[in-house]
């Protein structure tokens, strides 16, 4: 199944499968919701029920509901008796702290890796980097999340410390990419996926400085592009209803 682009968001989104191993079905729903709650599908104080995800997922009610509590015990949504799930607000404070200590462990292990991950260890991610380029190209942001996490936590997972791995997972999970949906609107996310093809290259050719530069900056679109296309999507959402409201009054 394809995930569904903002231009048609009935459309089911594949269901995927990280880290490399196989996953229970519940699990591969969870992911999808999650990669659906990152890139903002999702929206912060919004309640979904579980059969209404379902239908926007091509699943049965079960799974979604049962992973639904799973997202309840990360703190990613909470439960509202009688009705469903609201997705929980994150503040602007929290996304940047989130994001500085992404920075903090993701830019020093991905230089070192420059210096210790194998040629065939590295070439195996270009996939997942070739899918998030597509992704972008076709404005599929659920598939977009869901490789851009896969590829991420793969190449740290090449310097061997699994609780490095889960630290940068939980924190991912609790970011919030509101400006994706913008940045395909305006033609600019294919630039920042292409950073991933561009990072592999560095890596290969043990540029230290070259995995640094590409690494500083690719984190940066996080609480930089990405975020200020979110602050304008929600602002011109804002204005909208103001006009809504003004013209109600009227």
């Amino acid at each position: 199944m394809a995930a569904p682009r903002p231009s048609a968001p009935s459309t089911a989104p594949a269901l995927p499968t990280l880290g490399g191993k196989k996953r229970s079905y519940r699990e591969r729903v969870a992911d999808a919701l999650r990669a659906a709650l990152v890139a903002g599908e999702l929206r912060p104080g919004e309640v979904y029920s579980a059969p209404t995800l379902a239908a926007r997922f091509g699943v049965s009610a079960t799974p979604v509901r049962e992973a639904m509590l799973d997202l309840v015990k990360e703190g990613l949504v909470d439960t509202v008796p009688n009705k469903g799930f609201r997705v929980t607000e994150v503040s602007e404070k929290q996304l940047d702290e989130y994001t500085h200590i992404r920075s903090l462990i993701e830019i020093p292990t991905t230089v070192a890796l420059a210096r210790t991950a194998d040629r065939v260890s590295l070439e195996a991610l270009r996939p997942a980097a070739r899918e998030i380029v597509a992704a972008a190209a076709a404005g599929d942001l659920i598939a977009y999340v869901e490789a851009d996490t896969r590829f991420h936590l793969g190449l740290l997972a090449l310097a061997g410390n699994a609780h490095l791995v889960e630290v940068v997972g939980d924190l991912r999970k609790r970011s919030r990419l509101y400006g994706l949906t913008a940045l395909v609107e305006a033609g600019r996310l294919l630039a920042s996926a292409q950073e991933h093809l561009e990072l592999l290259d560095a890596l290969l050719e043990r540029d230290e400085e070259g995995v640094r530069t590409v690494m500083t900056r690719h984190l940066g679109h996080v609480r930089g592009l990405w975020a200020a296309h979110g602050g304008d999507q929600d602002r011109a959402r804002d204005r909208r209803q103001d006009r809504t409201r003004d013209r109600d009054r009227d």
